[in-house]
């Protein structure tokens, strides 16, 4: 098994054991907010139940991005994976607006409480900022980005309920002004958090440079035996860099030395770029 392979395993296992958690946690939310009548844990219930959803869409699609290139895809199925991350931010940001229209509009109603649904509801935010540390690090371990953006969806999740206990408990004791403030403010925080997202996601999925196109040539111009760069090009394929360049190289030499000097560009692009996928195209120079 290479070492991308192994990668997409590890992170499939991340997947299941967060998905788990993540049905631990809706059952817990569940069967608190039935027995206390409290909307908005039966609220917050829902949204776990589209947490599980979310980690059986992610395993789909990291189970896709490991695919090999074919003939559909030739380029490989890499960008699923950041395509997964875009949807992650786009539900951060619903979920964000939800939480301020809902604070906004909410209408004051008697929610009973108890020792035993408190202690549950902490009990589930313990899960959840154990689950959120837990998946960033194996996000930074293996480098993915859909790991890390589920770990930012997690931490929302933190402040979700944070915010829902607290609005529990203050709307018990005759607050419920500041239970519209507190969930104001994670609404906020939230859209900030997808924001972040956003900006790792959008640049990939419209081929924004991955590396800057001065320095990449300046890098190539280093190489003996290329004369003249006349195009090249940079851009991430999921986690992966790519580059592909048209360059001259004299004209009397045989294919053989032309190949080498290829390869002595990859080899350069690998070691200071990390590049794992290059295009070159050789022309003669006819000056």
């Amino acid at each position: 098994m290479d070492d991308k392979s192994l990668r997409d395993r590890k992170i499939q296992r991340v997947i299941l054991i967060e998905g788990s958690a993540n049905l631990i946690v809706l059952i817990a939310k569940l069967f608190v907010g039935l027995s206390t009548s409290s909307l908005a844990i039966l609220a917050d219930a829902i949204h776990s139940l589209t947490d599980v959803a979310n980690n059986i869409v992610a395993w789909i699609v990291i189970r896709l991005s490991s695919m090999p290139a074919d003939r559909e895809h030739p380029y490989g199925h890499r960008k699923f994976e950041t395509l997964a991350v875009f949807g992650l931010a786009a539900l951060l940001t619903a979920l964000a607006f939800e939480l301020a229209i809902n604070a906004i509009n909410k209408k004051p109603t008697e929610i009973i409480t108890g020792d035993w649904e408190l202690g549950i509801m902490i009990g589930v935010l313990c899960i959840n900022i154990s689950l959120a540390n837990w998946q960033r690090i194996w996000a930074r371990r293996l480098k993915s980005d859909i790991l890390l953006a589920d770990a930012s969806h997690t931490f929302a999740d933190v402040m979700t309920t944070i915010v829902v206990i607290l609005g529990w408990q203050l709307s018990a004791m005759g607050y419920p002004l500041l239970d519209k403030l507190c969930a104001l403010g994670v609404a906020g925080l939230i859209i900030y958090l997808a924001f972040h997202l956003f900006k790792r996601a959008i640049p990939i999925l419209v081929d924004e440079f991955a590396i800057d196109p001065e320095l990449l040539s300046q890098s190539v111009k280093e190489i003996s035996g290329v004369h003249d760069i006349i195009r090249i090009r940079s851009r991430w394929m999921g986690n992966v860099r790519a580059v592909d360049m048209i360059i001259t190289v004299d004209s009397t030499l045989s294919t053989e030395d032309a190949h080498l000097i290829t390869e002595n560009i990859e080899s350069a692009l690998e070691k200071r770029f990390n590049v794992l996928d290059t295009s070159i195209h050789v022309e003669p120079d006819k000056k």
